[in-house]
C-alpha cells in the first residue's frame, strides 16, 4: 500500500527539475499523476518513465499562464481518472538580474509565470478538489519567498507573493477540506540552479561557480540538496501524514533560514 493510493495529481512544470522528481515520487507510493509543461519531450519522457516503473501517468502540453487552457486541464484529468486530489503548483523561472538592469518584459514574465500561473493552479483546482470532497495544493515558494538575495528581485518577488497566496487560499478553502501549503527550497541541484551559481554576477563577487562548491561554503548541512528532497517534502504535504497542517511553510534548505549561511 502506498501513501497516495486511490489519489490524482496534477504536477505543473513536471518535464524536469523538481517538478519531475514529485511526479515519479507520488506516482511511486500509488498516485495516477498527470504532468503538465511546455517541454513536451521531457515531459512525455517523465510520465514514460513513470508507466515503464509500473505506475499511472499522463502528460498534458500547458502553459500555466494560459488561463483559457486550464479548464481543459483539469476536465482530462478527471475524465480520465474521475477526481483531483492533489495540485502541485511546482512551475516556475528565475531571471537572475539587479532590479535597475531588468526590463519590464522580463519582470512581467517572471510574475506571469511563476505568481499568475500558481494564481490559476489554486484557481482552477479548487472546483475538482470540492467535487472530490477535498484535496491538497501545494505551492512551489522558495527560500528567496522568506528572504531577499542580490540580483533575484523580482524573483523573490514573485516566490513571497506565492507563500502569503497559499496561506489566504488556506483561509478561504478550509471548510472544502482543501489544505494549502507553501514549500521553501534551498540551493537545490538542479539545472536552474547550476544555471544560478555559474552566472556572470557570482563569477565578480567571487563566489564558487560549482554548486556543490556553493553549497559547502554557504550551506550549515554542507551539500546542495536533491530534487527527490523536495518531493519527498511534496510528498508528506500530499498524504494524510499532514492531514492537520495549511496555511503552513515547509522550509527544505539545509539549514540556511533556521541556522543562517556559514559565512
Amino acid at each position: 500500500m502506498g501513501q497516495m493510493d486511490g489519489k490524482v495529481a496534477i504536477v505543473t512544470g513536471g518535464a524536469c527539475g523538481i517538478g519531475a522528481a514529485c511526479a515519479s515520487t507520488l506516482a511511486r507510493e500509488g498516485a495516477r499523476v498527470a504532468v503538465t509543461d511546455v517541454d513536451d519531450a521531457h515531459g512525455e519522457g517523465v510520465a514514460a518513465a513513470i508507466r515503464s516503473a509500473g505506475g499511472e501517468a499522463l502528460y498534458l502540453h500547458q502553459d500555466v499562464t494560459q488561463e483559457e487552457h486550464w479548464p481543459g486541464v483539469v476536465a482530462t484529468v478527471e475524465g480520465r481518472y474521475g477526481r483531483l486530489d492533489v495540485m502541485v503548483a511546482n512551475a516556475g523561472i528565475a531571471i537572475r538580474v539587479p532590479i535597475v538592469d531588468m526590463t519590464l518584459a522580463d519582470w512581467r514574465r517572471q510574475q506571469a509565470v511563476n505568481l499568475e500561473g500558481v494564481f490559476l493552479s489554486v484557481k482552477h483546482a479548487v472546483p475538482a478538489m470540492r467535487r472530490a470532497g477535498g484535496g491538497s495544493i501545494i505551492i512551489m515558494s522558495s527560500l528567496a519567498g522568506l528572504r531577499g538575495a542580490a540580483g533575484l528581485g523580482g524573483y523573490c518577488a514573485t516566490k513571497g507573493g506565492v507563500r502569503l497566496l497559499a496561506k489566504a487560499a488556506a483561509l478561504e478553502h478550509a471548510e472544502h477540506n482543501i489544505r494549502v501549503n507553501s514549500v521553501h527550497p534551498g540551493i537545490i541541484d538542479t539545472d536552474i540552479w547550476r544555471k544560478m551559481a555559474a552566472d556572470a554576477d557570482a563569477v565578480r563577487r567571487n563566489e564558487p561557480t560549482d554548486i556543490h562548491a556553493l553549497s559547502r561554503a554557504f550551506v550549515p548541512l554542507s551539500r546542495a540538496g536533491a530534487a527527490r528532497d523536495i518531493a519527498d517534502g511534496v510528498l508528506f504535504l500530499a498524504s494524510s501524514a499532514s492531514a492537520y497542517m495549511t496555511g503552513a511553510e515547509l522550509v527544505i534548505d539545509g539549514g540556511i533560514f533556521g541556522g543562517g549561511m556559514r559565512r
